[in-house]
C-alpha cells in the first residue's frame, strides 16, 4: 500500500474525503488543503479517473528537511530517479509551500531539476529534458516550514480539465467547483429520483455537463487522453485498462436513465459555445439548450434542481449594483419554481431575500462566495416585501408631475429623490421610443445605519419600483451614489456600450445608463439648456468643462453662429461629437477642444456672446497642471472667463457643491443675478440645494 495525497480547493476537503471513501478508498482522511489515503496503484488510478473534486493525485517519493537550497538539492538526489523517468523523458518541476524556508519558487524548482539532471548525467552520461508545457512526468515539491515532500504527479494536467471544453475557452467556473456545487445540492440522489436539472444562466454549460456526468455515472476523467502516470515507467497498464472498461460499462448503463437537463442563457454566442462543449462531452441531444432571459424560463417538470452561478460584478464597486439582477432571480425562483430546490453560488454578497436551508463558504478563484441551498416551498419567509409607503409616494409623484411632463414634453426626469428617509434613492425615468428605462441610484448610507437593515430596505425598494412605475424589471439600472474624488465621477464603470436616445426640447441625446456613474445628461440643468436654445441664435457660445456637451447641442440646434466646447476628456468630446452628428450639427462651426480648461482659459484671446461655466466641485486629474477646487478657484475662473465675454454677453456659472458660497468681491466687479431658484426644474424642486446658478454680465 502507498500513501497518496489529493489536493483540493479550500473548503472542499471533507467533501473530497467522502467522495474518495465512496469509491472504495475507505481510509481517506481530510486535512488542510486536501485528503490523504492509502491504496495500491489501481486505487490511485481510480481516484484520477473518478474524482470530480480533486485537483491532482500525488504519490510522495521522499520527505526531508531543507534549510537551504543545498539541502534541497541533496535531499532530491536521494531519490532513484531512473525508477520514475528515463533519459528521453520530458519532465517539469513545480514548487509550493506554507511558510517555506525557500521562498523563491523558481529557484527551488531549479535546484530540484538540477538534482535530477545531475544524477542522470553522472550515471549514464545522458539527461532528460525539461518541458514545462508538454511534460511526460511532473514532479511536485511542497515545503511546510523546513519539511519538503517530493511527489510524482499521477494526474499530469489538473484533473478539472475533463477534455470537453475547447482549448483557450476560459469559463467563470471550473469543472471541479461545478461538481462541488452539484454534490452540495445532493444532485446524485435527485438524479436517481429523476428530478430535472436546470441552469437558467448556463454560460458555457459547465454545471449542466457536470450534472449530466453525475446523472449518467460517467467518470469525469473518461474523455482525457493524458494522465501523468501513462508515461511513467512504473505504470500498471492492465490495472488502468480494467478501470477504463468498467467506466465505459457504467456510463453505457447510466445513459439509459438520464433525467431531463435544461440550460439557457440570454447570449446566443455563449449558447453556441455551450452546445459545442455538450457535443464534445457526449451529451448531444441529452442536454437541451435555449436562448432566453433567465426570468422567462419555466420549470420543465414539477420536481427539480435549479443550479446557477450568476454574475458577481467583479469590477470595483459593481457587486452591489448587481442587486436588481439578484432580486429578479429571487422573484423568478418564487414564481416559476415552487417545490424545486435551488443552489446559487453567490459571489456578489447580495442577500436574495430568501432564507437558505444551508450555506457553505466557497472560493471561485480569488472571489469569496457563499453557496446557498434553498427549498422553494410555501415558507412565509419567501413573501415579497411590499414597501407600501414607497409605492404610494411614487404613485403620488407620478400623478403630480404628469400634467407638467405632458405639457413640456419632458422625456428624462427625476421622479423621486430621497423623499422618504427610509429609502435614500434617486430615481430617474428615461422615456424612449422603445419604452421606459429607470436609473436608480442609492445614496451611500452613513456609518450609523445598520448595513443589514439598509440592504433589507433596499431590496424591498428595488422589488417594487419597476411595478410601481410600470417598467419591466430588466430595464432598471441600479448604482450606488457616494462622494467622488477627482475624476472618479466620470470614469468608466462598465463596458457595455449600450446607449439610448432621449428627446429634450428640439434635441436628441445619446445617454448611457450603465457604463458611467452619470448618464451623459445632467437632468437638473434642463432649464439652463432650454434657455440657451432660445437665446443662442446667431451668437457664439463657449462651453467650459463641457462634459458630453448637452448645452452646446441646444445652442447649436437653436441656431448659434458657432460653439466652442472645451473638456479634458476625449471620451466625452467623442460623445458630444456623436450627439452633434445625431442632430445634423457636425460642422466646422462647432469646435471640440481637448484641453485642461484652466490652462486653455488663461490663454484664450477670443470673444464669445454666451459662456456656460459648470466646473466640477473638485478635480485632481494627473493631466491637469494643478488641482481644481470650485470654492477656492471659482472667482479666478469667472474673472478669466469674463475677459472672453462680449460687452453685452452673459456668463452662466453653475455649481453643484452643496456648501458653495459666491465670492462677494465678484458682485462689486460684475452684474451678478442669482438665478438658482429659476434654474431648478420642477422635478428637482423637492431638493432646492441641488445646484446654484448665476447669470453674470459686465457692468
Amino acid at each position: 500500500m502507498i500513501t497518496f495525497f489529493a489536493p483540493v480547493a479550500q473548503g472542499l476537503e471533507e467533501l473530497l474525503a467522502a467522495e474518495l471513501r465512496g469509491m472504495g478508498l475507505d481510509n481517506a482522511q481530510a486535512e488542510r488543503g486536501g485528503c490523504r489515503f492509502d491504496a495500491d496503484l489501481a486505487g490511485a488510478y481510480r481516484a484520477c479517473l473518478w474524482s470530480r473534486l480533486a485537483a491532482r493525485v500525488l504519490m510522495p517519493l521522499a520527505e526531508f528537511d531543507a534549510e537551504d537550497d543545498l539541502a534541497l538539492y541533496e535531499g532530491s538526489q536521494q531519490i532513484e530517479w531512473s525508477e520514475h523517468l528515463n533519459s528521453t523523458s520530458k519532465f517539469a518541476v513545480s514548487f509550493s509551500g506554507v511558510r517555506p524556508v525557500l521562498t523563491h519558487s523558481r529557484f527551488a524548482e531549479q535546484r530540484v531539476k538540477d538534482a535530477i539532471v545531475d544524477q542522470f548525467r553522472a550515471r549514464i552520461g545522458e539527461r532528460p529534458s525539461v518541458d514545462l508545457r508538454d511534460a511526460d512526468i511532473r514532479i511536485q515539491a511542497h515545503q511546510h516550514d523546513k519539511r519538503v515532500t517530493l511527489s510524482l504527479d499521477l494526474s499530469g494536467d489538473p484533473l478539472h480539465r475533463r477534455g470537453y471544453r475547447e482549448p483557450g475557452n476560459i469559463a467563470p467556473l471550473k469543472e471541479h467547483l461545478a461538481a462541488a456545487m452539484l454534490l452540495r445540492a445532493d444532485w446524485p440522489e435527485l438524479a436517481r429520483e429523476h428530478h430535472a436539472l436546470l441552469d437558467p444562466m448556463c454560460g458555457s454549460g459547465t454545471l449542466l455537463i457536470e450534472g449530466a456526468m453525475i446523472a449518467s455515472d460517467t467518470a469525469p476523467g473518461l474523455l482525457r487522453t493524458r494522465f501523468g502516470f501513462l508515461r511513467w515507467p512504473g505504470h500498471d497498464a492492465d490495472a488502468w485498462k480494467t478501470l477504463i472498461d468498467e467506466a465505459i460499462e457504467r456510463q453505457s448503463a447510466g445513459l439509459e436513465s438520464m433525467p431531463p437537463i435544461h440550460g439557457s442563457d440570454n447570449d446566443p454566442r455563449v449558447i453556441r459555445i455551450a452546445q459545442a462543449n455538450v457535443r464534445r462531452a457526449g451529451f448531444d441531444g441529452l442536454i437541451k439548450l435555449t436562448t432566453a432571459e433567465f426570468d422567462q424560463v419555466q420549470a420543465p417538470s414539477e420536481r427539480g434542481l435549479l443550479i446557477t452561478n450568476p454574475p458577481y460584478g467583479e469590477r470595483l464597486g459593481q457587486a452591489h449594483q448587481m442587486m436588481p439582477l439578484y432580486l429578479r432571480l429571487a422573484e423568478t425562483l418564487r414564481q416559476n419554481f415552487p417545490g424545486w430546490r435551488a443552489v446559487i453560488l453567490n459571489g456578489a454578497g447580495i442577500a436574495l431575500g430568501l432564507r437558505p436551508e444551508k450555506s457553505w463558504a466557497m472560493r471561485n478563484g480569488p472571489i469569496e462566495c457563499s453557496l446557498d441551498r434553498f427549498e422553494l416551498g410555501s415558507d412565509p419567509s419567501l413573501s415579497v416585501p411590499q414597501a407600501t409607503d414607497l409605492i404610494n409616494r411614487l404613485t403620488k409623484n407620478r400623478k403630480q408631475l404628469g400634467k407638467w411632463l405632458r405639457k413640456d414634453a419632458v422625456d428624462a426626469y427625476r421622479i423621486y429623490d430621497a423623499d422618504l428617509p427610509e429609502y435614500a434613492l434617486a430615481i430617474d425615468v428615461y422615456e424612449t421610443t422603445d419604452g421606459c428605462w429607470l436609473h436608480v441610484q442609492e445614496y451611500q448610507a452613513p456609518p450609523s445605519i445598520d448595513p443589514r437593515k439598509a440592504q433589507a430596505r433596499l431590496r424591498a425598494a428595488l422589488q417594487v419600483i419597476p411595478s410601481a412605475l410600470e417598467v419591466p424589471t430588466e430595464r432598471m439600472v441600479f448604482k450606488v451614489r457616494k462622494r467622488q474624488r477627482g475624476e472618479a465621477q466620470y470614469k468608466r464603470q462598465a463596458e457595455t456600450g449600450q446607449s439610448l436616445i432621449v428627446q429634450e426640447g428640439q434635441c436628441q441625446f445619446k445617454v448611457n445608463l450603465v457604463d458611467y456613474l452619470d448618464t451623459g445628461l445632467f437632468l437638473d440643468h434642463r432649464p439652463v439648456r432650454l434657455w440657451l436654445a432660445e437665446n443662442a441664435r446667431d451668437k457664439h457660445l463657449l462651453n467650459l468643462f463641457c462634459y458630453t456637451g448637452a448645452a452646446t447641442l441646444h445652442a447649436a440646434v437653436g441656431g448659434a453662429a458657432s460653439t466652442t466646447s472645451v473638456d479634458l476628456s476625449n471620451t466625452y468630446l467623442d460623445w458630444l461629437a456623436e450627439n452633434l452628428e445625431l442632430n445634423n450639427r457636425a460642422t466646422s462651426d462647432h469646435r471640440l477642444i481637448q484641453a485642461d480648461v484652466l490652462a486653455w482659459l488663461a490663454e484664450c484671446d477670443e470673444i464669445y456672446d454666451l459662456i456656460f461655466l459648470d466646473p466640477p466641485s473638485f478635480s485632481n486629474s494627473k493631466r491637469m497642471d494643478a488641482t481644481l477646487d470650485v470654492q477656492r478657484d471659482h472667482a479666478s475662473m469667472i474673472r478669466q472667463a469674463m475677459h472672453c465675454l462680449s460687452p453685452d454677453g452673459v456668463l452662466i456659472f453653475s455649481s453643484n457643491l452643496r456648501s458653495f458660497k459666491l465670492d462677494q468681491a465678484l458682485t462689486e466687479e460684475f452684474n451678478i443675478e442669482d438665478r438658482s431658484r429659476w434654474s431648478i426644474p420642477r422635478d428637482f424642486q423637492r431638493n432646492p440645494r441641488i445646484h446654484q446658478c448665476f447669470f453674470i454680465r459686465h457692468r
